[in-house]
């Protein structure tokens, strides 16, 4: 393995995440600059190499895999710059979110939205299109006011909707297809205070007032437990404040205890005798009360996710998703299949993205998971069905099975990232078998 400059030949597997995929990539680099950065670039194209960026593997797909030169960018992070007149921040493309989110805390700034993790790099979460849920604000690839890119012949472009404008429009959500992101220029506001309502409520209230809850909301999501009625919503809104976090004892209860210790337990008895899990769905969607809570975004936005699992979202038309998600229940009640994680679902506003899952459209994200090692197969194939149906884009970063031909039709403009990935990549450096799949040869 290397660092540094050196792109010295690798031993190691790669491996994501979820444990699904794995790479063995001939050699790995550690670039400490973006002038690094071009050279192993220049170096592994003129030895035929492909090449992939990988963050910290929580994609599902194998969107980062490569045979040829794997690119760690663990030493390019940190803040570059604060311009707190522009109300942006620059920032290493290998930097974590949980490490930016508690740096701008720091200097009182902070995104607007975010997903529920943070343990991505900001280059991996923007790239997959990653988001949280929002009834004005977007995505995080949505948040961004500028990139650095690298592209296959070495050249460092800088974008923003001034500067190399085409570029910029699809490299924020560029499945590392473009080139390789070294810094991203995010718009940031004053750290501001959310106050968090979560409550239980019932399945068919959730999708009868749907509309209204999101409407109502800044930021609204809720999960449903599939083989029960039950729900747990949560509602994200902006206070006054002060800060009223959770007590010690309600946190590690809801958060360590049922979220995450219990819930790996339960999903483990679950595998062991699929038979169970109706009767613990019933138990575990009633076990978490109600509570309200303040703080700053970050400490409201994200949890700790620790039980492992396999995951396909799909992003369907706001309209669509109370029918869709009907239609999900309905098929898991009449089936055999035996499901232990609840569904997640939230929204997000159109965005300008040209591959964004809300590119030019109001969307709804709907989110099924299994725990890792059980057959997930047949619900998934299920579930896409349904999705597809309803106008669904797939997630990115997460399992779905749609192709080039799929993406053509459902993305107005999809023609314009392929046609930027001829300009940019046309001995496809890049690729790999998954970008082949959905972008095309």
């Amino acid at each position: 393995m290397s660092t540094g400059t050196g792109s010295g030949k690798s031993t190691a597997t790669w491996r994501n995440w979820a444990g699904n995929v794995t790479a063995r990539p001939t050699r790995e680099t550690t670039p400490a600059s973006v002038d690094e950065l071009a050279a192993a670039l220049r170096r592994a194209k003129e030895d035929g190499l492909k090449a992939k960026p990988v963050g910290t593997g929580h994609s599902f797909t194998p969107v980062a895999s490569t045979d040829g030169l794997l690119i760690r960018p663990d030493l390019l992070t940190g803040i570059r710059a604060v311009d707190r007149a522009a109300g942006t921040v620059t920032v290493e493309a290998g930097t974590p979110l949980k490490r930016l989110n508690a740096a701008l805390a720091r200097e009182g700034l902070s995104l607007t939205n975010m997903g529920d993790i943070m343990e991505q790099t900001v280059s991996g979460a923007v790239s997959t299109g990653t988001h949280g849920t929002g009834r004005d604000s977007a995505s995080v690839a949505a948040q961004i006011v500028g990139l650095e890119l690298v592209t296959a012949d070495g050249s460092v472009l800088t974008c923003s909707a001034d500067e190399n404008p085409d570029v910029f429009a699809a490299a924020r959500v560029g499945l590392g297809a473009l080139g390789v992101i070294t810094a991203i220029t995010f718009a940031v506001e004053p750290v501001f205070f959310l106050t968090a309502r979560e409550e239980p409520m019932a399945f068919d209230k959730v999708t009868d007032d749907f509309d209204a809850l999101v409407t109502e909301n800044e930021h609204f999501e809720f999960y449903w437990f599939p083989h029960t009625g039950n729900c747990n919503t949560k509602r994200n809104n902006r206070s006054p404040g002060p800060a009223a976090p959770p007590g010690k004892v309600s946190a590690f209860v809801e958060d360590e205890l049922l979220s995450n210790g219990l819930f790996q337990v339960v999903n483990s008895v679950g595998r062991a005798f699929p038979t169970t899990i109706p009767g613990i769905a019933k138990i575990s969607s009633k076990a978490l009360s109600a509570r309200t809570y303040t703080d700053i975004p970050y400490k409201v936005f994200t949890s700790p996710r620790r039980v492992r699992f396999m995951e396909m979202e799909y992003a369907v038309p706001r309209e669509a998703l109370v029918p869709a998600l009907r239609e999900l229940k309905a098929m898991v009640d009449r089936s055999r299949l035996r499901i232990s994680f609840p569904v997640e679902v939230r929204t997000a506003p159109a965005d300008d993205i040209t591959l964004s899952t809300a590119s030019g459209r109001e969307t709804a994200y709907i989110a099924v998971h299994m725990y890792r090692g059980t057959p997930y197969q047949a619900y998934f194939a299920a579930a896409e069905r349904i999705f597809t149906a309803h106008e669904g884009r797939p997630h990115w970063g997460k399992m779905h099975t749609r192709d080039a031909a799929y993406f053509s039709e459902k993305y107005p403009r999809f023609g314009e990232f392929t046609a930027l990935r001829d300009r940019l990549d046309p001995d496809r450096m890049f690729g790999n078998d998954y970008l082949r799949r959905v972008l095309g040869a």
